[in-house]
């Protein structure tokens, strides 16, 4: 079987078969880092910018990062880029103070199984968007730190730094949003067990 980065040259030299394959395997991830940040409108637009700009920025990609850290990195950017465009003074959007809400996300068509499932993706879209996609990163997509701080361009000690930030974040989030104390210790004592459950959903519908 090719690896990644054979099928992404292959895809770079016209062979279309390889590009299928490679979005094949990877469409699910990609599909739910932007599916809760931006209008379900943008989506799929957004799915393919990524794709497209991993086989135009050919010098962009090194073999010492596996190319499913490169691919997030690239959403990633793509994201940040997207949130630019609608400010009327991009230079003053902070993603480490705003959250996909404050710099105007539509309404998420996510909707969780379970009232725990809903409030954890409410709160995630109302923790600033630094932490959002860090906690996502590792949740959904199981990532090391070493791994995201790859795809955020960060150092690895920051990003262990950021996820515990965004743990207690989250966690005062899900605390405004509970209706009882008893739900709120339902849902933060099972954190990683929602968390899993809406990876699960959301890989379904992508």
């Amino acid at each position: 079987m090719p690896t990644d980065p054979e099928l992404l040259e292959a895809w770079r030299r016209g062979e279309l078969a390889a590009g299928d394959e490679l979005f094949n395997r990877h469409f699910a991830a990609i599909h739910r880092f932007f599916r809760n940040k931006v209008s379900d409108g943008r989506l799929e637009d957004m799915v393919q910018q990524t794709f497209m700009a991993c086989v135009e920025g050919r010098e962009r990609f090194r073999n010492d990062s596996t190319f499913r850290t490169y691919l997030f990195g690239v959403a990633n950017n793509l994201l940040r880029d997207y949130y630019r465009a609608q400010k009327r003074e991009p230079e003053a959007l902070d993603f480490g103070k705003s959250s996909a809400v404050d710099v105007g996300a539509g309404p998420s068509t996510v909707v969780g199984k379970r009232r725990e499932e809903r409030l954890l993706l409410e709160a995630l879209r109302n923790i600033p968007l630094d932490s959002q996609i860090v906690l996502e990163l590792y949740y959904w997509e199981e990532m090391s730190a070493s791994q995201t701080a790859e795809v955020l361009g960060i150092p690895e000690g920051t990003v262990r730094g950021r996820v515990r930030r965004a743990k207690e974040l989250l966690k005062k989030e899900l605390a405004k949003l509970a209706t009882s104390p008893q739900e709120l210790e339902t849902t933060v004592g099972n954190l990683e067990r929602w968390a899993a459950a809406l990876r699960q959903q959301m890989s379904e519908v992508g």
